[in-house]
């Protein structure tokens, strides 16, 4: 058995029932391209494989990709780590079709994982994915909660979240100090924004997040003096966590030039 290395973040996976109910919530078909990030021990690999008998595999431990080459040689194991991966190269090197990613995320990371599917949304279906309870309900948060920020706005924006169900400690060696859950997310066959809408938008909800309690005019001052832009009134004495995911939309809009864009 590995001995688990904190500095990887690294939980195993332990029990059975929990194993197979993660496994369960996958839509994907047989023939489909399944990814698991972080296989570990390969709790959820052998489970995956009996299903999805072209599974490709990413994992950054060598001791683990060792393991999982060893244990269940159809498997095919990309050592890296996740976050230099490639979605869309990867797509086109299994067959073209979108997709589908499961894994128990390092908790240390989870942002930044997010962070790079939602850049890859076009080569994605389905993510299917653990991470800690409190990141979980940031996902799926409205606005006007403590909850809602940066991470929200981008996720609702690039695919459907939903927590699908609460995952105890007590499944996991060693037990981690925080509650986790598995959540869903679905992306869409065409992306909400183009590639140029998306990098204005992440700009506008990350620096107004970056000072969510200070007003529109004051928060996006930088950007606007980029672009000579003045914000209408109705909308300068608003602070980011007061806007929806599509508002920042708008707002990106307007910045870009249209005047029309905030009504």
């Amino acid at each position: 058995m590995i001995r688990p290395i904190k500095r990887l973040g690294q939980n195993f996976l332990r029990d059975p029932n929990t194993i197979r109910r993660i496994v369960d919530s996958l839509s994907a078909g047989e023939g489909d391209p399944v990814v698991e990030i972080g296989p570990g021990t390969g709790a959820l690999t052998h489970e995956l494989v009996k299903r999805y008998p072209s599974l490709t595999a990413i994992e950054v431990d060598s001791r683990a990709a060792d393991l999982i080459r060893t244990e269940l040689p159809a498997v095919d194991v990309r050592e890296m780590d996740v976050l230099a991966m490639d979605w869309a190269g990867l797509r086109e090197e299994l067959g073209g079709d979108r997709l589908t990613v499961i894994g128990n995320l390092p908790y240390y990371i989870t942002s930044q994982i997010l962070f790079g599917l939602i850049d890859a949304a076009p080569a994605i279906r389905e993510a299917v994915v653990m991470m800690q309870f409190e990141v979980a309900s940031r996902l799926i948060a409205k606005p006007r909660t403590k909850a809602y920020g940066i991470l929200s706005a981008q996720i609702q924006l690039a695919a459907e979240p939903s927590i699908l169900f609460p995952v105890s400690r007590n499944v996991f060696h060693p037990k981690p100090d925080v509650r986790s859950a598995m959540v869903r997310l679905t992306f869409p066959e065409t992306p909400s924004l183009s590639a140029d809408q998306a990098v204005l938008v992440r700009k506008v909800i990350r620096t107004a997040f970056n000072q969510r309690r200070k007003t529109l005019r004051n928060s996006l001052s930088s950007i606007l003096d980029e672009t000579a832009s003045i914000l209408p009134e109705s909308w300068a004495g608003k602070r980011a966590e007061e806007l929806a995911p599509h508002d920042f939309v708008h707002l990106a809009d307007y910045l870009r030039g249209d005047a029309s864009a905030l009504g």
